[in-house]
């Protein structure tokens, strides 16, 4: 079996996947569609980060694909329904960046209300520019969090440690965490946040919710940080709140679109405003973080090739299995979830004398998949019968005693 990772995930990435039998090649940057789909002849396991885009045409073009795994936290960038649809099991990494995200918007914070941007450019231009206008303490201030999940929390957590009140909004319920305040809505976040910063998630219903109006909202003076998405902001708005005076410092991390690989030319409406921090998406890109990824995603990706499981996966219902043992073979059937699916597949066993001697199933939505350990040989009757069934999205038979990762 072969793996193809693109855009340099962490090096331990391969030594997890080679581990498992796996024979890895790597791709330095992203790929477009055509590329990807060229690439991807005779691939069972694909890794990417954020910029490549795993769409319809290029799953409906990748038959050998089993896995996807993106190391980072997004999944935006994969077509999710469609490929559990295909029988492509997804992963990501939830968790592992979270902590450098937070430090970079802290770092952020704390920066932005000194003003260091400005003092720092203009010592570099030579003029000596001591003052205390406009530099703030951030103990006693108010920060808004918008989007409560994994980063939300823990800045929550890290702000008040230093001082700051902290108020937050959600879609979801959420437990607030600590003295945070969780508020009504969005505008009632902006109308008492000094600092306002977003972190929410990919998801379509998400584009361009902070606009104009929102910015209109906000009290004057604050700072705004975006290091979620990009599409999630109009910076046009954000450019002409910073130049009238009403914004005072930003952060952004994130744009709608970005550079494919690094070193390509890049361009904004926000370069070259005042104390204004922009970053080349790299919230998550600190070397203890893609250590993290690399070994999270990676370890998900060989125990999904390896037996099947598919616990955390964003995409397929979760199983969490064991390795199957030597003297089994181990059945691996995603199926649509209709009536009598489960009926069918153990009539094909039984069917063919084959001896059941372990059968998990999970369900979500309109899928359906169930692990069964087969005592000695497969017959190849069941797996035939199998493959027949109308509801069957993809089968997969894996051998007696595989390698534990």
């Amino acid at each position: 079996m072969r793996a193809l990772l693109l855009e340099n995930p962490h090096p331990n990435a391969d030594l997890a996947l080679e581990a498992a039998g796996l024979e890895v090649r790597r791709h330095p940057g992203a790929m477009g569609e055509d590329e990807l789909i060229a690439a991807l002849d005779g691939v069972q396991v694909l890794g990417i980060r954020s910029k490549t885009t795993v769409s319809r045409r290029v799953l409906e073009a990748a038959p050998d694909l089993l896995v996807i795994g993106s190391f980072a936290i997004g999944t935006n960038q994969i077509d999710l329904r469609f490929a559990a649809h295909r029988g492509v099991a997804v992963f990501n990494a939830p968790f592992s960046n979270t902590r450098s995200v937070v430090e970079l918007a802290l770092g952020e914070i704390v920066a932005l209300s000194r003003r260091l941007t400005v003092v720092d450019d203009a010592l570099h231009a030579g003029t000596w520019l001591k003052s205390a206008a406009g530099a703030h303490e951030v103990r006693g201030r108010t920060l808004g969090i918008v989007g409560y999940g994994n980063i939300g929390t823990q800045l929550s957590v890290l702000a008040e440690a230093l001082g700051m009140r902290v108020v937050f909004y959600d879609m979801a319920e959420k437990l607030a965490l600590g003295n945070a305040r969780r508020m009504g809505s969005l505008d009632e976040l902006l109308d008492v946040s000094d600092v306002v910063t977003l972190h929410v998630d990919g998801r379509p219903g998400n584009a361009g919710m902070f606009g104009p109006e929102q910015f209109d909202r906000m009290r004057p003076g604050s700072i705004f940080l975006n290091l979620s998405r990009g599409f999630v902001v109009d910076y046009s708005a954000l450019r002409e709140h910073v130049l009238s005076g009403k914004i005072v410092g930003a952060a952004v991390d994130v744009f709608a679109d970005e550079p494919m690989r690094t070193g390509d030319p890049f361009d904004s409406e926000l370069r070259g405003l005042p104390n204004v921090i922009l970053t080349p998406h790299v919230g998550g890109s600190t070397e203890e973080a893609q250590e993290g990824i690399g070994a999270f995603v990676s370890n998900k990706l060989a125990r999904y090739v390896l037996d099947g499981t598919t616990t955390m996966s964003v995409n397929v219902p979760p199983l969490a299995l064991d390795p199957a043992p030597a003297a089994r073979h181990r059945v691996a059937y995603l199926h649509r979830n209709t009536p009598g699916a489960l009926a069918l597949v153990n009539q094909a066993f039984a069917e063919s004398g084959a001896n059941i001697e372990g059968q998990i199933l999970g369900t979500s939505g309109d899928l359906g998949y169930v692990i069964t350990d087969i005592g000695g040989d497969l017959p190849d009757e069941a797996r035939q019968a199998l493959d027949e069934v109308p509801d069957t999205i993809r089968l997969r038979v894996l051998p007696a005693g595989q390698t534990e990762v």
